[in-house]
């Protein structure tokens, strides 16, 4: 379930009983029909990630585990919950992983998730082949939608808008003083990214002192009154204000003094407050950038707009991969077939050879070998239009077919057969023969 099926009281409520990922993932490893599995949880989403043994089983098992940590009826969890099988899976975990999926799309957290998702499944001895290349392939994919889209490059929320023109307009942002004026949710957060991006001290001011000094002492800044605030003015380079306060708190003679003192260094203003805090006659005056909440949401506006237009190219990156690795995926199924094909000749080989051996015994042993070369080059080219078909197939939803045909013609499933070594390629030598 995510953020776009389940309200947050749910997904709160799974994921705080969920809350320890290596008890989560070590009781899904107990579940019966689960070959490999990765949990994923993080605010917007809970999910499981599996490769199955039985299907129908595997998936009933892995919903009464999340009906059960849910604390909720099962036909209530039910609407909430998506089933992705194959490729679908396949899609959907790139989109994750390449925040395609996200709320905030473009947004970076969510692959440092995955990312500690695939490790707890890999310390926890849950991961195998399949999800072990599934998730290094989803990295790639990432990858690839950061380094070929600019999907995560425009601002799209006020508070970043406000770091992103702070940047822009002083080209950096190192040394600077912030003053935030009053303590809003929004002011605070930009307060918080301006500092983060290399700003420099930070000078509190509210109404409330006692409010003032508990927001300083979090920015480790200096905290001040209202009766102060056109003192501090001049030692700002970058003013925040969000007050709720019914006229205006700095006013454009304000800003014009504090401008002389400062001897004309620029001054950004950004107010964030309905009604405004800041007089707009202040943008006016030369040096003064002045910015509102609506000046802001445009920028944010215009850059969703962006995102919008880069996750279409970071959706054809996906469908490029998802299709890669389906056909990684379909020759697992016909790997076994060929080792056994392989086998059969090198059996048959061999009980020739030893048949032979009474006259093969008088050869010097030069000729022996060459006997040996000639035997196995006639094989290989004559087994090489089967195993070729076999991997054609593969790429052709053909394998069921070519597989019962090519078993059934070199009686790979009678006896003296490996008919029963169909582990889907899991050996490094059978992941050589898929690769080559």
């Amino acid at each position: 379930m995510n953020h776009k099926t389940a309200p947050v009281e749910i997904r709160e409520r799974l994921a705080l009983s969920c809350d320890d990922p290596s008890r989560a993932i070590t009781t899904l490893r107990s579940l019966p029909h689960l070959r490999e599995v990765l949990y994923l949880s993080t605010c917007n989403r809970v999910e499981v990630l599996a490769d199955l043994q039985d299907e129908t089983r595997g998936i009933d098992r892995i919903k009464a585990f999340i009906f059960s940590h849910g604390n909720l009826p099962g036909e209530e969890l039910e609407s909430c919950l998506y089933v992705y099988r194959g490729d679908t899976a396949t899609r959907h975990l790139f989109r994750v992983a390449s925040s395609l999926d996200s709320m905030v799309m473009g947004e970076p957290q969510i692959l440092g998730q995955v990312k500690e998702a695939y490790r707890m499944s890999v310390e926890n001895g849950t991961s195998g082949l399949m999800i072990n290349k599934l998730l290094h392939h989803a990295f790639r994919v990432a990858k690839r939608v950061r380094t070929e889209t600019a999907i995560a490059f425009n601002a799209v929320s006020v508070s970043y808008a406000a770091v992103a023109l702070a940047k822009k307009i002083f080209g950096g942002l190192g040394g600077k003083t912030v003053l935030l004026i009053g303590a809003g949710e929004m002011s605070e957060l930009a307060a918080r990214h301006l500092l983060k991006n290399g700003a420099g001290r930070i000078i509190v001011a509210n109404r409330t002192f006692e409010n003032a000094v508990r927001l300083a002492e979090e920015f480790q800044g200096v905290a001040t009154g209202f009766d102060a605030l056109e003192e501090h003015l001049k030692e700002a380079d970058i003013v925040i204000s969000s007050t709720g306060s019914a006229g205006f708190v700095v006013t454009a003679d304000m800003a014009r003094n504090a401008l002389r003192r400062r001897k004309n260094r620029l001054l950004f203003l950004i107010d964030i407050a309905v009604p405004r805090d800041i007089d707009p006659a202040a943008g006016e005056i030369d040096n003064v950038y002045l910015y509102n909440i609506d000046h802001l949401q445009e920028i944010v506006d215009e850059n969703l707009k962006n995102r919008l237009e880069e996750s279409e190219k970071a959706e054809r990156i996906v469908e490029e991969e998802v299709i890669r690795f389906a056909e990684w995926r379909n020759t697992l199924e016909v790997v076994p077939t060929i080792r056994s094909l392989k086998d059969r000749a090198d059996a048959i080989i061999h009980g020739e050879m030893e048949k032979s051996f009474s006259w093969i015994r008088e050869l010097r042993e030069e000729d022996r070998e060459r006997v040996e070369i000639l035997v196995h080059g006639v094989v290989n080219k004559i087994l090489h239009g089967p195993v070729t078909s076999l991997k054609e197939a593969s790429q052709n939803d053909g394998t069921p077919v070519y597989v019962a045909a090519v078993r059934d013609l070199f009686h790979l499933d009678g006896p003296g057969s490996e008919s029963g070594r169909q582990d889907g390629g899991k050996t490094e030598t059978e992941e050589k023969e898929t690769s080559s």
